[in-house]
């Protein structure tokens, strides 16, 4: 019985320890792939659809043998929408503001502002607003807006716009999921996983991509990062958390990821990465961090 007793929290314990690394180090390594991914042969939205479409169609075939339930034909219009914002909007145009020269490390930084637009997003669908919230959101803008005159976003004047558009719509995908009905666990994220692809594989060709087979081994070993690693197994990892810990703990992923990016991204992709940027992180990150904590002094009741 003891045995019993200390081998489960000790089993726990690993798989929680096991659950963060994958959100902490490997969501943010996903940055410095996706720049090599592209770099080396793949185009943009090509990339991502695949990314996407075979990721989503092996953890939804997965959960359907495991004898989990198909979704119904208004939870699939749903995922079409969440997926639209968060995987062609959200993740596609950070993949496309890769390839026009922004470094993962920059790219990362500006994602890091997705709890502020999520907090934005919130109040505008009617949720109360505390005072540290609002100061938090206020901060956090304040380094948005140091981030968006760095000169690292000075090389692609498409790439800027993009890079700080896609938390916008990630965080409206996020914060709409929650009141949309989508499929329970795991099958919502393949359901969205599996409907953003087949939107990115639609769009590809309009936007003038194809697909020529040519992409080099590096950019192919990346790809195969991002689908095993950086969806099917981060994503879950995320999943075990929101059911498991604290949101506070699940989503402290925006505290880690832009650091594991910038530290990636300058010692193994040889990028640089300006003082404002340098400047914007830690300022995003207590604009983050005051959010996290909000709740404690209210501002308005509902």
């Amino acid at each position: 019985m003891s045995v019993n007793s200390n081998t489960k929290p000790t089993n726990d314990a690993v798989i929680l320890v096991a659950a963060l690394f994958a959100v902490y180090v490997i969501w943010g390594s996903t940055y410095l792939a996706i720049r090599v991914a592209v770099e080396d042969g793949f185009a943009p939205l090509t990339m991502s659809a695949i990314r996407f479409l075979v990721a989503g169609g092996l953890m939804y075939g997965w959960l359907r043998v495991r004898g989990g339930q198909a979704p119904s034909r208004q939870q699939w219009i749903n995922a079409i929408m969440i997926g639209a914002l968060m995987m062609v909007g959200g993740v596609g145009l950070v993949t496309v503001a890769e390839d026009a020269g922004i470094g993962s490390g920059v790219a990362a930084t500006a994602i890091a502002a997705v709890p502020l637009w999520a907090a934005v997003w919130s109040r505008l669908f009617g949720e109360g607003t505390t005072v540290r919230e609002a100061a938090g959101i206020a901060v956090g803008f304040v380094g948005v807006a140091i981030l968006a005159t760095a000169g690292d976003l000075a090389v692609s004047a498409l790439g800027a716009v993009l890079i700080l558009i896609s938390p916008v719509l990630w965080a409206l995908g996020s914060v709409w999921s929650k009141r949309l009905d989508l499929p329970d666990g795991a099958m919502a994220t393949a359901t969205e996983m599996l409907t953003g692809g087949v939107l990115l594989a639609v769009l590809a060709p309009v936007f003038g991509e194809r697909f020529d087979g040519s992409p080099q081994l590096a950019s192919w070993l990346a790809l195969g990062y991002l689908i095993l690693f950086g969806s099917m197994i981060a994503f879950s990892a995320y999943m075990y958390l929101l059911r498991n810990v604290r949101p506070a703990l699940a989503t402290s992923y925006a505290y880690v990821n832009p650091a594991v990016a910038v530290l990636l991204g300058v010692s193994l992709g040889n990028e640089t990465v300006s003082f404002r940027s340098v400047l914007a992180l830690p300022i995003i990150l207590v604009g983050v961090g005051l959010i996290a904590q909000g709740r404690r002094l209210p501002l308005r009741q509902r």
